[in-house]
């Protein structure tokens, strides 16, 4: 297949970027045009989006993205980049073993939430009252990923300390008109209806379903928001990965050496003798 071959434009299709010789341009605009008039939020809305947000929307998507940045060594994602480190491999490589991680119980309930949200909405749009809305929106959840509900609780924070302020801005965002209360409101019906469920015990929003509410509200795709999560928490596995190829060490296993794990396999045994 040649060049001059009429296939070869078309080869792959994409709307995201122009590109040809002294000329780049994303979803129409020109980079020179980009560079120090957009944030990296507003370009992460642009690209996976297709049009630019307003200024509000952008800080939005930014205090989401910021605040789930990392949270310590005892993360899966976060312990595996710095082991991964002390195997001797580059910062991509750590990199790209700990996002590889990034699944369904560690990283997707962010994405289980925000489809939790939508199908809430839907059921209100459907007809049914806010409350039956809740309701059914909550069993199909615990129905498709199990008891544990994404976006609620957390293992170490009675209280998870960032959702309570992703939760203002989102009220102040709502006041100022940039976005709508909806799936404020629907987040904390869940809580409501969950702790009407465990007899008054509260299971607070932690911070996926804070993000969540973020993500729904901006009318982001529940997919992409696992892959806005990722963008997320590359921060911390960039950060911890490069501490920790400072600080040293080799081979660095989970759990310190002089700890050994439980085998629960048979007893010592006799290998039987060979036949003859």
């Amino acid at each position: 297949m040649s060049i001059e071959d009429p296939r070869v434009p078309d080869w792959w299709r994409t709307s995201i970027i122009e590109m040809r010789p002294g000329v780049i341009r994303y979803r129409g605009y020109a980079i020179e045009d980009l560079i120090g008039r957009v944030s990296f939020a507003q370009m992460i809305w642009l690209m996976t989006r297709g049009e630019l947000p307003s200024e509000a929307q952008g800080r939005l998507l930014d205090a989401a993205l910021m605040s789930a940045v990392d949270h310590g060594p005892q993360a899966p994602s976060i312990a595996i980049a710095r082991m991964a480190a002390t195997c001797g491999v580059g910062l991509n490589n750590a990199m790209a073993s700990a996002v590889n991680v990034l699944g369904d119980v560690h990283g997707g309930a962010g994405e289980q939430a925000v489809e939790m949200y939508t199908d809430i909405a839907a059921r209100q749009d459907a007809g049914a009252s806010f409350a039956d809305a809740v309701r059914g929106g909550l069993d199909r959840a615990i129905e498709q990923h199990g008891k544990f509900v994404s976006g609620f609780g957390h293992r170490f924070h009675p209280v998870d300390p960032r959702a309570p302020r992703l939760l203002a801005l989102v009220d102040e965002a709502a006041q100022a008109g940039v976005v709508s209360g909806r799936f404020a409101a629907i987040g904390r019906g869940v809580e409501h209806e969950l702790a009407a469920r465990k007899n008054g015990r509260r299971i607070p929003m932690n911070i996926d379903g804070a993000t969540a509410v973020i993500y729904a509200k901006l009318g982001f795709p529940a997919p992409l928001a696992r892959g806005l999560f990722c963008l997320s928490r590359s921060v911390g596995i960039l950060s911890h990965a490069w501490e920790q190829t400072g600080q040293g060490g080799r081979n660095k296993g989970p759990i310190p050496r002089e700890y050994l794990w439980t085998y629960d396999g048979p007893s010592p045994r006799d290998l039987p003798a060979r036949e003859r």
